[in-house]
């Protein structure tokens, strides 16, 4: 796993917070990303004990005292999506009835983000649905990261932090020397996040139209904007089947492209994903570590990022009631 080395995050020397000392527990979904976060912030994890009964029923017994404490749960709500979700809501509710001054839900991966708004007739807004869970089940706040589509932020009726890994994957990719550079937006809801990018790189835009047959398939219809003898850097929120990136790189090989490199927050890397970008005219896949990605899908052509320094910050600054956009400016 490569990150960008930063300083150890350091509590700042200020007033005690209304809400008491800073507390840190993590489900099961993403157990080394919990520890890297701890190790950042210099804050040991509460073992919030979590097992499961015989007919697979979740419990969960926090072996230190929250009473009056400012305390951030850690759960990225990846596969297993329901028993990441339904975990969640079982610690959050636990921590509500220990009386915890102030229960905030970090979830660097926000999943069932995909349905934000009826696209149909008789369809659920299942995004909505999540957010409603979360804070009925006792969040005061919610920390998210690279979200599917901005307005879910908006679905939250507590305050909500919205960070971008952008800087880290800029970063990496302005390390790789690349000559003349595109920024390629996927498809029409990626263009805000391919246009933060490009400005990170300080590189054109190009965008792919693209529709979708069916909801796990995509079609490239056209392209607009210059690529041939070009770096191209395609920008997405996550890579889940690899089927449109994929398809996208295979069309800006066709325009002339001289490297395709892949850059997205989340891994979701479905059974398949990682064997079809391997086979792909793809030179890089750079992602984070907001979902675990185990070790026969690391290696060339992914390339995993720490998200840690940058939530370790932002859970400081949300503790000490500092400013968190202070980090993207």
């Amino acid at each position: 796993m490569i990150g960008r080395p930063l300083p150890a995050v350091e509590l700042a020397e200020v007033a005690s917070p209304p809400w008491g000392d800073l507390k840190l527990l993590a489900g099961t979904a993403n157990p080394e990303l919990a520890w890297l976060i701890s190790q950042e912030i210099g804050v040991p994890l509460t073992d919030p004990r979590v097992r499961r009964f015989a007919d697979g029923e979740i419990d969960v017994k926090i072996q230190d005292s929250m009473r009056g404490h400012d305390v951030f749960v850690i759960q990225p709500t990846c596969h297993p999506v329901n028993e990441s979700l339904m975990e969640l809501f079982i610690l959050l509710d636990a921590l509500r009835r220990a009386s915890a001054a102030r229960i905030t839900a970090v979830i660097p991966y926000f999943g069932y983000a995909r349905k934000e708004r009826k696209s149909q007739p008789r369809e659920p807004i299942s995004a909505k649905l999540m957010a409603n869970f979360i804070t009925l089940a006792g969040a005061n706040r919610v920390l998210l990261m690279d979200l599917h589509t901005e307005a879910i932020e908006g679905f939250f009726d507590v305050p909500t932090d919205h960070l971008t890994a952008h800087k880290i994957l800029a970063h990496h990719i302005q390390s790789r020397s690349l000559g003349r550079c595109a920024v390629v937006a996927p498809d029409a809801g990626g263009a805000k996040r391919a246009e933060n990018m490009a400005k990170l790189l300080k590189a054109p835009l190009v965008f792919v139209y693209k529709r979708r047959p069916r909801d796990d398939a995509a079609e490239i219809l056209d392209m607009a904007g210059d690529v041939e003898g070009r770096d191209c850097v395609v920008v997405d929120d996550m890579v889940t089947t690899g089927g449109t990136v994929v398809q996208v790189a295979n069309a800006l090989r066709e325009h002339g492209a001289s490297r395709v490199i892949i850059a997205a927050t989340h891994p979701v890397f479905t059974p398949g994903a990682v064997e079809r970008l391997r086979q792909a005219p793809i030179d890089e896949v750079v992602v984070t570590n907001s979902i675990p990605v185990p070790p026969e899908k690391q290696g060339p052509p992914v390339t995993v990022l720490s998200v840690a320094p940058l939530l370790a910050e932002a859970i400081v600054r949300v503790h000490e009631n500092r400013s968190v956009s202070e980090l993207f400016r």
